[in-house]
């Protein structure tokens, strides 16, 4: 049932940036980037409420940090370009695959709650790193702003794999 959730946030995320067009604008993908930043942060605050595994905590203090430090980097950027962030499909499909994914979360305790959540993270982490590397990055225009998703990239991909590690300890 979890994988089947995991695969059914993937292919939203997916379908959603396959039908936002081919090329977002920046301000688009500003938001983008936010949103996906702003949902790894509200994870980890329920992951730093609910777990009592001190590895799930520490994973979790350090995703609430970094993503806040991202997305406080975001808002000062746009702040300075004067950009408004668009909000769009792709965000709002985010958005809603989040609140699914976290209702589903809420309802867990204990090690289950732990796998879940960690699995979710090596997943999600996963599809953002795609999505930026393939769609984000190369469509941004920009040149600060690709580089602020070039670093947000190396970042996540270091996640990524602290991820990947924390989850092996449950399988």
């Amino acid at each position: 049932m979890l994988k089947t959730t995991i695969l059914a946030v993937l292919f939203a995320f997916g379908a959603s940036l396959a039908n936002a067009a081919d090329a977002p604008t920046d301000p688009q993908i500003a938001h983008i980037a936010y949103t996906a930043g702003q949902i790894d942060v509200t994870a980890a605050d329920l992951a730093i409420k609910k777990s009592s595994n001190d590895e799930i905590v520490a994973f979790a203090r350090q995703m609430a940090a970094d993503h806040q430090a991202v997305n406080d980097q975001a808002l000062a950027l746009v702040t300075k370009l004067g950009v408004t962030p668009e909000d769009n499909a792709t965000s709002q499909a985010l958005s809603q695959a989040a609140a699914d994914k976290l209702a589903e979360l809420e309802k867990l305790d204990g090690t289950a709650f732990d796998k879940a959540y960690i699995d979710n993270e090596v997943a999600y982490h996963a599809t953002v790193n795609g999505a930026l590397s393939t769609l984000l990055i190369p469509s941004a225009q920009n040149a600060e702003l690709k580089a602020l998703l070039e670093t947000g990239l190396t970042l996540f991909t270091e996640h990524q794999h602290h991820a990947e590690m924390v989850a092996a300890n449950f399988h």
